[in-house]
């Protein structure tokens, strides 16, 4: 435990990130650390990190432990490649035969779909992963929840954080996040491999009843809109077959290229996210173990589940490593 925590604690910026969230006092460095990049390299999601910190307040050794106890030790091969982007250094061969290979690769898009892509701004990789490995994800989401596929009863139990179910790790979960097709599409996406894969969390959205209302997230965006807006991305792995209503992704399409063409002083001064663009949305339906990529500039987010079988999914996105967005919040 000693060296693999070690191996953690002297992971660049990762002091940083436990000083300011807890306010210690002691030295920082000038710029913000990249929380974001840093996080995803060790396997931890950024709401259990920052509610582990809050709550717990530990010291940084103990917070160090808690980060292998919690993820494992880190890939030697991941933080490699993260000690070389922090100090702006080439990427190990390691790193650079790997991006190879994957733009090396057969497409998984066809020059229709990236089209529609480009209209849209919203994309479906089919097949991102097996159903059998989607169904693997499932199962271990009903078991966090301590529900039961058949039991609508169980469906229901009390949770703080709405659809979100705040679970970050398990082998299950790797599997899209490590998945050649998965850093393909995307790769097509952004042009290039040089991504990494988000840790990100799992989501329940259950029947709508007329005890439970549908709790949102509605439409949202998840960055800042001021100019320029970089391009990144959103996914969301769905786990079982799931139709359009039942509490599919809802999202906006095209409304990439209406920010580019001028919405925002369209709407001389008013608070674009309060602006309802509810009619505009279109749900997005799509199988056990297909993935939804969107833009960011996309209006995004779940929608009422008005069928009689819950929606099960886990969020997966790749992007490249950047420090923290520095544009004003609009």
């Amino acid at each position: 435990m000693i060296d693999e925590r070690r191996d953690v604690r002297d992971v660049p910026g990762l002091h940083d990130v436990w000083a300011r969230t807890t306010m210690f006092a002691g030295p920082r460095d000038s710029r913000p650390p990249p929380t974001r990049t840093l996080l995803d390299v060790l396997g931890v999601g950024l709401e259990q990190v920052m509610r582990h910190l809050g709550d717990a307040r530990p010291g940084f050794d103990d917070f160090a432990d808690w980060i292998v106890a919690t993820a494992g030790a880190p890939d030697p091969a991941g933080i490699a490649r993260y000690h070389a982007w922090y100090e702006g250094a080439p990427p190990p061969a390691a790193e650079v035969a790997r991006q190879a290979a994957v733009m090396a690769a057969e497409p998984v898009f066809g020059a229709d779909e990236l089209a529609a892509w480009e209209r849209d701004g919203v994309i479906v990789l089919r097949n991102a992963v097996t159903r059998d490995e989607a169904r693997a994800i499932a199962e271990h989401l009903w078991a966090i929840l301590g529900a039961t596929p058949g039991d609508s009863a169980t469906w229901y139990a009390p949770r703080t954080n709405g659809i979100m179910v705040q679970h970050f790790q398990h082998p299950a979960m790797d599997v899209p996040r490590r998945s050649l097709r998965v850093h393909k599409a995307f790769a097509q996406l952004y042009g290039h491999a040089d991504l990494i894969a988000s840790t990100d969390r799992l989501s329940f959205n259950p029947p709508v009843t007329g005890s439970y209302a549908f709790p949102g997230p509605h439409l949202h965006w998840d960055i800042s809109l001021a100019p320029p807006i970089p391009f990144e991305t959103g996914g969301i792995l769905y786990l079982t077959d799931t139709v359009a209503d039942q509490g599919a992704l809802q999202v906006v399409p095209g409304f990439h290229r209406r920010l580019a063409e001028g919405w925002l002083e369209s709407l001389g001064g008013a608070d674009p996210r309060q602006i309802d663009l509810s009619g505009e949305a279109v749900t997005v339906p799509a199988g056990a173990g297909d993935l939804v990529i969107w833009r960011q500039e996309i209006p995004h987010g779940a929608s009422a589940n008005t069928s009689d079988r819950p929606r099960l999914a886990q969020y997966v996105t790749m992007y490249p490593m950047h420090w923290p967005d520095e544009r004003d919040w609009i």
